[in-house]
């Protein structure tokens, strides 16, 4: 794709973290080793560019687990095309954050 954005290394980890199972704010802080003041607002402009779908959990589920909801996340066609580009912009984008059972980005 000609008008694939080219990432920051931040927001290439967050990708790869997203992609690799790490589906909410805080796993992807945990995941990343990065702060909350750089993960959230970095996936607020990849919602925003549509790399990312969030979609909130059911009141309830987090009411049983007695804790806030939480906002999850997956990569769009786009993200996963995208995360694909800063792999090799980023060799080490995969050694520092694997895929889930060693998948492809696909």
């Amino acid at each position: 794709m000609a008008g694939e954005p080219k990432l920051s290394h931040t927001a290439a980890m967050i990708l790869q973290a997203v992609n690799a199972g790490t589906i909410y704010g805080f796993s992807v802080m945990e995941t990343t080793g990065l702060p909350s003041g750089t993960v959230y607002p970095a996936m607020r402009r990849l919602e925003r560019d549509d790399l990312i779908h969030g979609h909130w959990e059911a009141q309830s589920i987090a009411d049983a687990e007695q804790r806030p909801p939480r906002k999850y996340y997956k990569l769009t066609r786009l993200g996963k095309a995208t995360l694909e580009a800063s792999r090799k912009r980023y060799p080490l984008l995969a050694k520092l954050i694997p895929s889930e059972a060693g998948e492809p980005v696909a």
